[in-house]
């Protein structure tokens, strides 16, 4: 893209921005009713993390002392998926609203978006929009994109998009190599200490649906569409990575997270002979519930098959499946669901009419330990009705 025009596109939106913010102030919140930098009651949470090094496919942080010594004091994630902010100003409001109520009140280190995030008619507005509540808060966080954020997989619009909020300080997010499939396949190393890894997060576009330049790949006959798939080329540069971070630092451990689950997740769900769905019994089921089908891919893209061979990747985490919350350990990988915390997409009083008190909506917190364990807990935004 055009890195004049992008500039100039950005800055002029930043502009709408700014006058439109105004326009809520002066009439009183009568215009502008989508701008939920006005609407929300925003809370400086500020942090103690640091950027100590970042490239275009990597970003290395650490928690600091006062002095801005690495401390090892573990490290907090929060993450969440499919908030499907789209142009009802009520639950625009409602649903940035609950996500204040929980950075506020775990303050974590990192807040992690595992896509359809910014779906409104105005995507570059809102996702600047966004970014900027972010700087608010003052918490770093990073997104991947899902599978109704882009209109495209490699072009000018899904660019735009990541740049609306990648040039915003607090954003780790980053394009990722331009030979790989999709933006955004970058990874986040946290330290423990100078030169001692606590975790790597790996993050990947997982596209959309399956595209016929990419069907030769995997044998993928014509006949068949489905949700996308990781993609060889994304495969082997998480291959490298492994192996140039463990050149590095050793023994690596960590995290993946994408928006499409990996085939696997199928393994941990079984539909009965009444079309409800139950946990197959295959692996232990820490938490959760399950009232759809896996959204994953019909193509297995090996992924999974490849974390066992590496050793590296822990736990995986994707969204997608608004109504499954489940985190369930398969083969000795745990297959997570961040909490969905949308209002403007389907939710449990769809599926079985159950009051909001009892719906998914929430947060999904990840403590990592100093000693590099690490506890997965679901946070609903039943605590703030």
């Amino acid at each position: 893209m055009n890195k004049i025009y992008e500039a100039l596109r950005i800055g002029a939106d930043k502009a709408l921005l700014a006058t439109s913010r105004k326009a809520y102030d002066i009439s009183g919140g009568l215009i502008g009713k989508t701008r939920f930098s006005r609407t929300v009651d925003i809370t400086k949470v500020g942090t103690d993390v640091k950027i100590i090094a970042e490239d275009a496919e990597s970003v290395t942080i650490a928690k600091t002392d006062k002095n801005g010594k690495i401390v090892d004091t573990g490290f907090r994630i929060l993450s969440t998926t499919d908030l499907h902010l789209g142009d009802d100003p009520a639950l625009r409001k409602k649903c940035i609203g609950m996500l204040m109520n929980h950075i506020r009140a775990t303050v974590p280190d990192l807040v992690v978006l595992t896509g359809d995030i910014i779906l409104g008619k105005y995507q570059h507005l809102d996702a600047i929009e966004f970014a900027q509540f972010m700087e608010e808060v003052g918490v770093y966080w990073c997104f991947v994109f899902g599978n109704h954020e882009a209109r495209e997989e490699k072009g000018p619009f899904k660019e735009l998009l990541m740049k609306c909020q990648t040039n915003f300080p607090h954003c780790l997010a980053r394009q990722g190599r331009e030979d790989l499939f999709g933006f955004c396949n970058y990874y986040i190393n946290i330290l423990k200490g100078e030169n001692e890894l606590l975790k790597t997060l790996f993050m990947f576009d997982s596209g959309r649906d399956i595209l016929d330049e990419y069907r030769a790949e995997q044998n993928v006959p014509p006949e068949i569409g489905c949700y996308d798939y990781l993609k060889k080329s994304q495969m082997k540069w998480y291959e490298d990575s492994v192996h140039n971070l463990q050149k590095a630092y050793g023994d690596v451990k960590s995290f993946m997270y994408m928006h499409i689950p990996l085939k696997e997740y199928e393994e941990v769900v079984m539909q009965d002979e009444d079309g409800e769905f139950h946990f197959s019994g295959k692996c232990p089921v820490l938490y959760g519930r399950v009232y759809e089908s896996v959204g994953s891919s019909a193509v297995n893209s090996g992924m999974f098959a490849l974390i066992k061979k590496l050793g590296s990747t822990q736990a995986v985490f994707s969204g997608h499946d608004h109504v499954n919350d489940f985190c369930a350990i398969y083969d000795g990988v745990y297959l997570v669901y961040s909490q969905s915390g949308g209002y403007e997409t389907y939710t449990m009083y769809n599926k079985k009419a159950w009051p909001e008190k009892d719906w998914m909506q929430g947060v999904t917190i990840t403590d990592i330990y100093s000693d590099g364990t690490f506890e997965i807990s679901p946070r609903f935004n039943s605590l703030y009705l």
